[in-house]
Order: structure tokens, then C-alpha cells, then sequence
């Protein structure tokens, strides 16, 4: 396995353009009308190999690089995507290959949540356009970042809330702002199901072909463990964002933009904790509410991972209510009802639609380099996930906070030191 010292990763990003510091990014290969837009693909064990699919049959597309810590995992997604599109891309270890090539038009990263953030500015500083799965971040200071290198960079970054490019959606939000539900002020999310408890298996020895020192990255040294490399990062503060990050940043996004909250919340509060996994090893809650309050708008979130009765027999959905009427949103259809309940309006959007619409959404605005055409541009993503962030800082205090949008700060010293964290040596937070 290669080694990773800080050193060499500092040397390495200073002859790329991506130190600490550096305010000078590598200049992007111009992509002509009639070229195809090559992208590498980091992280693609699950959902990932599900976006790669999704771009690589867009046909001004070329899934180039296959990038994944894994090397059982490369090798076979390297073959299914030759079997796929009959050409098998490069396959990569480590990132900073992909950085460092001037063939790479622009990555996708699908990794653990840990990862989002920093794959996305380096991605920018290294003149990359980049797709991020959802959450766009790990928490709140690591997402500005984020922000700041993609604009100042003009890189063009969307984030992976495909809901987003849904026809069904900006149906919904064009209805509610016609004004056919009137005067809209309460929104409430939700997830209803029922999940596993979470049972760590001991460390162990890191497996042949498997970089950990790459999949650790910016948290904090600890032993391999089989579970949370597999999958149980997604509950365990260091890595995931819990289940308000994972599912829930869809449900409030789309219920956010409905109502017309494009900014961030004045205060928040939760209710919740470890109510029915009580002795299992999951760090994150199972039951959550969230309330978030706008000068002139509530929006509050219902998070039940042990209980499968579902709102409007939804099992995850939005609903905003007016005074004349309210709408329904859940992941492939919206209806709406009038003040006594009588359905007067619906559309719907198939999956593969959506999910074909918003990656097609980012190659154009990849080619036309507007990015104002994104529909879920690196800024309302970083948005839609710090409300994630609120809530379950929120949970973890214990306390009602009061937010500074404009500074991205609490008014509270301990829901502040959570903003963001202490990264390993060798995989710090670059200055952008």
C-alpha cells in the first residue's frame, strides 16, 4: 500500500495548485460544442455506481477514471462498465491522480459523507467541474469552503439532490407561488421506517487492496473496523451525518423549495435521542423533531427510524400548508388540495426521469458554464444540508439556538465548537 505522509501530500498539492493557502487554481480544459465531457468517478461501491450509470448514458459523456479505495471494487466496476459502454475506464487509487490529470473534465464523488466537502474543493481547485452526492458536506465550515472554491474558481458544482431537476417539482413550486394554496407559512418533512440496530464488529486488520490511510482521510487516526468501512460510518459522528444528512436533506430540500426558503434559518430546536436502538452502537438518533424558524415561516422535520405507519401514507414526503389549501410532495409526484381536502391538481416524474434530467442539468451548464442554470448549484446544496447540520447540532446540545445566517455562526459557544472539526495531519481543510 503507498504511503501518505503529510509532507508528500503538501508537496503534492503545492504542484497541483491545491495547498494550503493557494489562492490560484489550475486552469480547466476548455470543452468544445462537439467534444464529450470526460469524467472520473470517485467512490463507487453503491449509490455511486448508480450516478456513474446515469452519466455514462448521457452520449456526450465518457466515464474516463474509476476511482475507488477498493481495489475489488475498481476492478469490477471496471469490467461492468466495459460491458456497459465497451470501453473500460482507467482505474485509480488514489484521487490525487485524477487532480493532477488535464484529461479529467470534471469528477463525481460518491464517498462517505466525511469526504464530500473536501473532494469538492480540491476538485475546484484543481480547475475540475464536480457532481456531489448529498450531503454536500460534513458540516458547516467544510460546506462554506466548499462554496467559496467553486465561486471564486467559476466551477460548476451541483450537488446530487436529484429531486431537484423533477418537472413534477417546479410544478409544485410554480402552483404555490401562484398563490392557488394562499398565504403559505408552516412546511413539515418527514421519514418514516424502520431501520437496523447497528452492531460493530471488532477491529481488525486492514484487508489486502483496501487504501484505509485514503478512506480515513481528515478524521481523526482509529483502527480498521470491517462495519464502519462496510457501511455504519453513516452513524457515527466522525464520518456520516446521521439519517437527518442521508434522507432527510432530500425531504427538507424539496419542502424548502416549495415554500420559497432560499435562505437559511433564523433558530432551531430538536426534540429526540436513542429511544428504541438503546443498546446497539449507532451514535446518531432514531427519533428527531426538528423545528426551524424564518422571520415569517416555520418548517419543522419528523424523523421516526422504528416505526413504519406513514404520513399521507408516505413512507418520506413533504407537506406545505396555505390558508386556502395545502400540497403534498413525496419523491416522484406532487398533488395538491384545496381547504376541505379535495384533490385539485397532480403531476408525477418517473425516477430514471429525474435522476437523467439532473445529471443532464449539470453537463449542460458544464458546456455553457452558466451557473445560474444548475438546479441545485453548490450554494443552495450547501444550504439544504447546513439545515441538516442545525438539526442535529440542535439535538446534540440540547438546546434552542439562535442562528447569524450571514456568518454561518450560533450564539452559543458549544453549538459553535460543532461547526466544524479538527482535521488529521496530511489532510487539512485548505485555505481557499
Amino acid at each position: 500500500m503507498p504511503q501518505h505522509s503529510r509532507r508528500a501530500f503538501l508537496q503534492q498539492s503545492a504542484a497541483l495548485g491545491i495547498g494550503v493557502g493557494l489562492n490560484a487554481a489550475l486552469p480547466a480544459r476548455a470543452v468544445a460544442a462537439n467534444d464529450k465531457i470526460r469524467m472520473a468517478c470517485i467512490g463507487v461501491r453503491g449509490r455511486g455506481f448508480g450516478v456513474m450509470q446515469a452519466f455514462a448514458a448521457h452520449p456526450d459523456c465518457d466515464i474516463t477514471h474509476i476511482c475507488d479505495v477498493n481495489e475489488s471494487v475498481r476492478l469490477e466496476r471496471g469490467d461492468q462498465m466495459k460491458d456497459i459502454t465497451g470501453t473500460k475506464p482507467k482505474l485509480v487509487n488514489d484521487f490525487r491522480e485524477l487532480l493532477e490529470d488535464d484529461s479529467v473534465d470534471c469528477i463525481m464523488v460518491a464517498t462517505p459523507d466525511h469526504w464530500h466537502a473536501l473532494l469538492t474543493i480540491h476538485g475546484c481547485l484543481a480547475g475540475k467541474d464536480v457532481y456531489v452526492e448529498k450531503p454536500a458536506s460534513h458540516n458547516i465550515v467544510e460546506g462554506r469552503v466548499a462554496v467559496n472554491a467553486a465561486h471564486k474558481h467559476n466551477r460548476i458544482v451541483q450537488m446530487g439532490t436529484q429531486i431537484r431537476s423533477a418537472p413534477f417539482l417546479h410544478e409544485a413550486r410554480e402552483y404555490v407561488r401562484s398563490g392557488a394554496i394562499g398565504k403559505v407559512i408552516y412546511g413539515k418533512a418527514w421519514e418514516t421506517d424502520h431501520s437496523s440496530a447497528v452492531h460493530l464488529q471488532p477491529d481488525g486488520d486492514v484487508p489486502p487492496g483496501f487504501d484505509y490511510e485514503i478512506w480515513q482521510g481528515p478524521v481523526t487516526e482509529r483502527a480498521y473496523n470491517p462495519s464502519i468501512v462496510g457501511g455504519a460510518w453513516r452513524w457515527l459522528f466522525d464520518y456520516g451525518t446521521g439519517d437527518l444528512g442521508n434522507d432527510g436533506v432530500h425531504r427538507l430540500d424539496y419542502c424548502r423549495f416549495v415554500m420559497g426558503l432560499d435562505d437559511l434559518p433564523q433558530a432551531v430546536s430538536c426534540s429526540g435521542g436513542k429511544f428504541f436502538f438503546t443498546d446497539d452502537d449507532q451514535q446518531w438518533p432514531d427519533t428527531m423533531l426538528v423545528s426551524y424558524e424564518y422571520p415569517q415561516h416555520i418548517m419543522q422535520y419528523e424523523m421516526r427510524l422504528w416505526s413504519q405507519p406513514r404520513l399521507f401514507d408516505a413512507t418520506e414526503g413533504a407537506a406545505i400548508y396555505g390558508e386556502n389549501g395545502w400540497v403534498l410532495i413525496v419523491n416522484t409526484r406532487w398533488r395538491a388540495f384545496d381547504a376541505k381536502g379535495k384533490l385539485v391538481k397532480e403531476g408525477t416524474s418517473g425516477n430514471d426521469e429525474i435522476m437523467a434530467a439532473h445529471s443532464r442539468n449539470f453537463l449542460d451548464a458544464m458546456r455553457s458554464r452558466q451557473r445560474d442554470s444548475l438546479n441545485q448549484e453548490i450554494l443552495s446544496g450547501h444550504v439544504s444540508s447546513t439545515i441538516c447540520h442545525l438539526g442535529n447540532i440542535a439535538w446534540r446540545t440540547g438546546k434552542k439556538l439562535k442562528f447569524d445566517a450571514a456568518a454561518e455562526k450560533f450564539d452559543d459557544a458549544e453549538a459553535n465548537n460543532l461547526l466544524g472539526r479538527e482535521h488529521r495531519k496530511g489532510w487539512e481543510l485548505p485555505t481557499v
